[in-house]
């Protein structure tokens, strides 16, 4: 009984340095760092590559466009080779209602009014 107490007591020893040690190894010692966006001084450019895109917006805020060219009887002999678009047909307003079947009828009234039974028939719900 006396060894199985020690063993008990010395289980619950190690496991709480075990506890003990994880927590103090997971728990850093020092604040983290904060995560701050420095700027550079507003008073010049500071690397090169700041530089290089400086000069490239200052060359591209100099170019002024110029509309003559729509004008030029070479861009007015220009032809349109493009292809018109045509609109289709679209699909069926509902593509996962059940499809009709229609039968071909020599009377076009008898075709429209068999044609209303049958989507009333599709339509109509069961009861």
């Amino acid at each position: 009984m006396q060894s199985l107490l020690h063993n008990k007591i010395l289980l619950i020893v190690i496991a709480l340095l075990v506890a003990g040690g994880a927590w103090y190894g997971l728990s850093s010692s020092s604040a983290p760092e904060p995560a701050l966006v420095t700027s550079a001084p507003s008073g010049g450019v500071t690397s090169k590559s700041e530089q290089e895109l400086v000069s490239t917006l200052l060359a591209l805020r100099a170019v002024k466009l110029d509309g003559g060219i729509f004008g030029d009887p070479s861009f007015l002999s220009l032809k349109d080779f493009s292809t018109e678009i045509v609109q289709e047909p679209v699909g069926r307003p509902n593509p996962f209602a059940p499809l009709e079947t229609r039968m071909a009828s020599p009377n076009p009234d008898q075709a429209a009014e068999s044609n209303n039974k049958k989507t009333d028939q599709i339509f109509t719900p069961r009861r």
